[in-house]
């Protein structure tokens, strides 16, 4: 079974999550700010990856720790249920059309993370969560699953449609890339032997 679970307790945010990389896209996801929870929802959805999220912080506050540490609790489960990463795909792309929006995602799952983030938003909120913290988001993801990934918005206006497009493509690309191929056999993907350093 392909299962992470992490608890994430400080003194700014509580935090469980489940993964099941093998799932259907099945999903529970409660972080107290809504577009965040529709955007987790959308990357279990589409990546087929089963994620329970369940995030108490401190939003009296702001948003920005449970934006960050929500994010970094989700790639550690990732991290955990891909183990030594033994015949997965590894890489993935792919292309996110939602009205007049396209995206590009595109991600390795190397054990090097980096994130190369070339999009904006036009508005200063989607609902109540802060658009600056879109890209947070996926950079903590990014560090800690251990994944290049780079974020592209080819073209659009509307800053839903980019929001979702954006997450929509990587969570195909995720798809592709966790997935276990047959004919590896097991294999690490990588001539070195091992993923990462």
């Amino acid at each position: 079974m392909r299962t992470g679970r992490i608890e994430r307790n400080t003194a700014e945010t509580k935090i469980a999550v489940e993964v099941d990389l093998d799932g259907n896209g099945t999903y529970r996801v409660s972080t107290g700010i809504g577009f965040l929870d529709h955007m987790v929802e959308q990357f279990s959805r589409h990546s087929l990856i089963d994620v329970t999220m369940d995030v108490d912080g401190d939003l009296h506050v702001d948003q920005h720790h449970t934006t960050e540490d929500s994010a970094i609790a989700l790639g550690q489960a990732i991290a955990q249920a891909l183990g030594d990463k033994g015949g997965i795909g590894r890489y993935g792309h792919a292309y996110s059309p939602m009205d007049e929006t396209l995206a590009r995602v595109a991600l390795d799952i190397s054990g090097r993370p980096y994130l190369v983030w070339n999009a904006r938003f036009s508005q200063e909120k989607l609902g109540e969560w802060d658009t600056e913290l879109i890209e947070h988001w996926f950079h903590s993801v990014a560090q800690a699953c251990g994944i290049t990934l780079h974020c592209e918005l080819l073209y659009g206006t509307n800053n839903h449609h980019i929001c979702e497009a954006l997450y929509k493509g990587f969570a195909r690309a995720m798809r592709t890339a966790v997935e276990v191929d047959p004919r590896k056999g097991g294999a690490i993907p990588s001539t070195k032997g091992q993923l990462g350093g």
